[in-house]
């Protein structure tokens, strides 16, 4: 009997036997063997690649730090930062910064977890103050300023620059701020009018602790012409060339109102002005000394000499000569150097001669304020001798 076949069998090969096991290529065993060898040759190939790298970085350890695998001087840290080759800090360091990453402990690098508090919540120090007494102390209020105060006007403070800035009216006095305590012991407070304050309220308006109980709103310092301090008969000038701490300007110009120098000439660049500070260090000197302030020292200095005047540069070294050895008769600059540098080139070349003092001690130098002073009183000493000679 003839088998049935379906609609679509005309023509069909009849099916042939084949071996056991034997599929064609698509068949399911030799897609598993192939696979078997891809991923072979990908595990060969991962593993070279690591034995490679490990290779090339212990060649290159080996080579003493080279591309910064590690420092070349095991004694210093690695200059990477944390966590890499050669780091010191061990691994309790990076277990406590691994638990401040997730928020269960405190971060190792923070100042609290040293027992340091940080600087900015320190309080100032004060004598017999508790945090709460220095705190409110510094956030006192300052007064307010007068209308009429200028934007260049100043802030005096200490009760001698302030009294000299009244004796002497050289400048406008807009308000007068004082403790009631000062207001009692000063009697040259009598006749002004003050507004009572207390100490807190004037260390914030004057910027300063060292006010003694008195602070001044005062005009611009009024400084004179180079001019006027030559048309004087034999004047007698100190000259600053670039002076830059304030408190030796205020000492050196109350040493020469006290020996009553003509005045004091300063530079306008790169040297301290007439400030507060200066004015308390000079005791209220500047208010009584008239003072010039120019651009160019060199240049004041060579119209002095047309003038008449003698110069002498203060400085050391061969070419200076004694400081009594001059005759300081006539019109007389004395120029004075900043410490550390002394005199410029051109200033000391302007100079007439160059005077020094006698140094007999281990130190080398004088403060120019010191330096200052004594030759001031040694020129006084001087012309007072020729003044009673004639």
């Amino acid at each position: 009997m003839t088998p049935k076949s379906s609609g679509g069998g005309a023509g069909r090969r009849p099916r042939q036997d084949r071996p056991a096991g034997a599929k064609g290529a698509r068949g399911r065993g030799a897609a598993r063997s192939g696979d078997v060898d891809d991923v072979r040759a990908r595990d060969q190939r991962r593993a070279e690649n690591v034995q490679g790298g490990k290779t090339a970085r212990d060649a290159r350890r080996a080579e003493g730090g080279r591309k910064n695998n590690k420092p070349r001087d095991p004694s210093k840290p690695d200059p990477r930062g944390e966590g890499y080759w050669g780091d010191k800090r061990g691994p309790e360091y990076w277990k406590a910064k691994k638990l401040a990453a997730k928020g269960k402990g405190p971060d190792p690098d923070a100042r609290e977890s040293r027992g340091r508090p940080d600087r900015r919540e320190r309080t100032p120090r004060g004598r017999g103050e508790g945090p709460d007494d220095r705190a409110e102390r510094f956030a006192a209020a300052a007064p307010a300023l007068p209308k009429d105060f200028r934007h260049d006007g100043q802030l005096l403070y200490g009760r001698n620059a302030v009294h000299e800035a009244l004796r002497a009216g050289r400048r406008e006095i807009r308000r007068v701020w004082a403790t009631a305590l000062t207001v009692e012991a000063e009697q040259w407070l009598a006749g002004v009018d003050v507004k009572l304050t207390t100490g807190d309220e004037l260390t914030a308006l004057a910027g300063s602790g060292d006010h003694q109980g008195v602070v001044a709103a005062v005009d611009a310092y009024p400084y004179v012409e180079l001019e006027t301090l030559l048309a004087q008969p034999n004047p007698l000038i100190l000259a600053l060339d670039e002076v830059q701490d304030p408190q030796n300007l205020g000492s050196l110009a109350r040493t020469a109102e006290c020996v009553g120098a003509t005045g004091l000439v300063i530079c306008r660049h790169r040297a301290a002005e007439v400030t507060p500070s200066a004015a308390k260090a000079s005791a209220g000197a500047v208010e009584h000394l008239p003072i010039a302030q120019v651009r160019n020292l060199a240049d004041a200095l060579t119209d002095a000499k047309q003038a008449g005047c003698w110069i002498y540069g203060a400085a050391g070294g061969g070419d200076a000569v004694p400081y009594d050895e001059p005759d300081y008769d006539g019109g007389v600059v004395l120029v004075m150097g900043a410490e550390g540098t002394g005199l410029r080139d051109r200033v000391t070349a302007t100079c007439d001669a160059l005077v020094a003092l006698p140094l007999r001690g281990a130190i080398d130098s004088l403060n120019v304020g010191a330096a200052g002073s004594a030759l001031l009183y040694a020129i006084l000493q001087q012309r007072d001798r020729l003044d009673s000679a004639t």
